[in-house]
């Protein structure tokens, strides 16, 4: 039996309604301060002008877009049709707001995706706003679409965690429908030898082929998913030089360069991160509920493995982080302070708290990429310790 015993569920308890409507209110007012004064959201432009374009069978991947190109499947278009039918300020205040209630259901539910709960949940809720606020907000700002892609996660997650095989098979193909980083997930369901989750994916795989050729017919949309993978192959060039990239090979070319030096630790990091995702799978059994952990680490390697993983991107990274605060009283001492400094890492490095000079190093040393690759690994180790 553990040391540490687990924290009383009488003594966690719910929140009372007045402490929910108050961070939810907190949000809200902050929210709309972010929607008046600093959301410029010009990724919303994408999804609402491509919206627009895939109601009327417009071509959706056009280089004249410039930086703004739609770079996602075919589907996600035919889902934002409903956006783009709306006058331009409409559909802003519209997404902004389901952005908003998808920030605050992923907050919420998050904490639901534990196999049990060591910690309060305001605990766990500062945590992430320490660790993943600043990114909350850039998303915001940006009108980016990975807080309703991580919402469906957890969505999958907790369908799991209730038996609801189906379901949950439905969400991760809503998920490669929404952004393609919810392909990391499919492997992983199909490995889980579930039916009713294979074939659920399966099928909504196949919605998700057959979505656009209601608009563009069967030939027109194997010519939108080839259309789809030469944007993503022509823009991916160039852009692990950016300073708000946080992938691998970001981070190799921080180091060493655009050299194949880089190129190959980018390919070796990542195979070792795959690999221990692998291994973690393999020791499932080891644990009465081991999906939570494992989805949580597959999907915080996205913006990791993909060459445009931009720093907002580590939204996706909510229920790694949620589970490793959880659980950190688990770890051995030494393991806890690398799990605070990770943490800390990953969220602080605040050019209005660090100062212009420090954040630049911080920038050039990737610490945010070495904290989430931290985090990763520490939830590895739980699993070695038969903990989640």
């Amino acid at each position: 039996m553990s040391e540490v015993l687990v924290v009383d569920r009488q003594e966690l308890g719910r929140p009372s309604a007045i402490r929910r409507i108050a961070l939810v209110g907190l949000i809200v007012v902050a929210g709309v301060w972010v929607f008046t004064f600093k959301a410029k959201m010009p990724d919303f432009e994408v999804y609402w002008r491509t919206g627009a374009r895939a109601a009327h069978a417009e071509p959706l991947y056009r280089v004249t877009d410039g930086e703004y190109q739609f770079k996602y499947f075919p589907a996600a278009a035919v889902l934002a049709i409903p956006i783009g039918a709306l006058p331009h300020p409409v559909a802003r205040g519209v997404w902004f707001g389901a952005l908003l209630g998808a920030l605050v259901a992923v907050l919420r539910l998050s904490v639901r995706t534990l196999p049990e709960r060591r910690k309060p949940e305001a605990v766990l809720l500062v945590v992430l706003i320490v660790s993943l606020g600043k990114y909350y907000a850039r998303e915001l700002v940006l009108g980016q679409i990975n807080l309703l892609l991580v919402l469906i996660v957890i969505s999958a997650m907790l369908a799991l965690k209730a038996g609801r095989e189906a379901r949950a098979g439905w969400l991760v193909a809503l998920a490669v429908m929404v952004k393609p980083y919810g392909l990391i997930l499919v492997p992983w369901l199909i490995a889980r030898g579930q039916t009713r989750s294979v074939l659920a994916v399966a099928a909504g795989m196949a919605v998700a082929f057959l979505l656009p050729a209601t608009i563009y017919g069967l030939a027109g949309s194997v010519a939108l998913h080839l259309d789809w993978w030469r944007t993503v192959s022509a823009t991916t060039a160039g852009v692990a030089t950016h300073p708000d990239n946080v992938s691998l090979a970001a981070m190799y070319v921080k180091w060493f360069g655009a050299t194949a030096t880089a190129s190959t630790f980018t390919v070796v990091t990542a195979v070792a991160l795959l690999g221990l995702a692998a291994a973690v799978f393999l020791g499932r059994r080891r644990v009465p509920q081991p999906d939570g952990l494992e989805a949580g680490i597959l999907i915080a390697l996205t913006p990791l493995l993909s060459p445009q993983g931009w720093d907002y991107v580590l939204v996706v990274c909510t229920p790694a982080v949620v589970c490793l605060a959880n659980y950190i009283d688990r770890l051995p001492r030494a393991l806890r302070l690398l799990s605070v400094a990770a943490i800390a890492a990953i969220g602080l490095h605040l050019f209005d708290l660090v100062g212009r000079t420090a954040y630049y190093a911080l920038i050039r040393m990737s610490v945010v990429t070495l904290g989430v690759v931290v985090v990763i690994a520490l939830l590895g180790v739980l699993r070695v310790r038969k903990v989640a």
